[in-house]
């Protein structure tokens, strides 16, 4: 079992920055893969970007390529998603995920998941 806990989350306007945080609880982070995931209201949950277990290889959606990093400390058991030029269609809840198997754009993929932190940007 893999806890996930999200912070960073909040409400800024457009063009302003966040950075998140996904802190995980297992010693074995450094073995998963991990990604971040959307989901707006009414909408289904999106891909936004994931890591592999190095760190060596990132894959994003192109909606936040080149405005979005994800990052990660095995040492500190905790990925990051820096969010730049944030715009109101970025506005969700994210959620971070591991997968134990496959690095992968698809949520199915994924085996643990966090509750989510909210971002809200305002035009």
């Amino acid at each position: 079992q893999v806890q996930l806990v999200e912070s960073g989350g909040g409400l800024v306007q457009a063009g302003g920055s966040l950075r998140l945080s996904c802190a995980a609880s297992k010693r074995t982070f450094s073995s998963y893969n991990m990604g971040w995931f959307r989901q707006a209201p009414g909408k289904e949950r999106d891909f936004v970007a994931a890591i592999n277990w190095s760190g060596g290889s990132t894959i994003y959606a192109d909606s936040v390529k080149g405005r979005f990093t994800i990052s990660r400390d095995n040492a500190k058991n905790t990925m990051y998603l820096q969010m730049n030029s944030l715009k109101p269609e970025d506005t969700a809840v994210y959620y971070c995920a591991v997968s134990i198997g496959y690095y992968s754009r698809r949520s199915g993929d994924y085996n643990y998941w966090g509750q989510g932190t909210q971002v809200t940007v305002s035009s």
